[in-house]
């Protein structure tokens, strides 16, 4: 698993805006080929997302030049683009403990 945080410096928006501009751009990433999941970011320090995808190879395809000049033509600024790495994940929702996509119960949870 990858994670991708994208943040767009400067990008100051109320809640309803961040929302609007959420709703728009869903049906872009809705059944993306490997991206799991997306979270839409707004606060104090700028815009952006969070992004689940499944390999590397799949968040590259979409991470382009052509991508960044969209972004910055949108939103004014360039985007900042970070890769993480994600191999153990905690989830407290469903008591589970996933290494590399295996899941297993959390110790003491049975």
């Amino acid at each position: 698993m990858l994670i991708a945080i994208v943040q767009i410096p400067g990008l100051e928006r109320s809640e309803e805006d961040a929302i609007r501009s959420a709703r728009t751009s869903v049906p872009t990433f809705a059944g993306m080929p490997g991206l799991t999941r997306k979270y839409f970011l707004n606060g104090e320090n700028g815009g952006g997302g969070v992004y689940i995808w499944d390999s590397r190879e799949q968040a590259e395809a979409w991470y382009t030049a052509e991508w960044a000049d969209k972004i910055e033509q949108r939103f004014g600024a360039r985007p900042k683009l970070t890769f993480y790495d994600n191999h153990v994940v905690l989830d407290n929702v469903d008591n589970a403990l996933s290494i590399n996509g295996v899941v297993e119960p959390l110790p003491g949870k049975g």
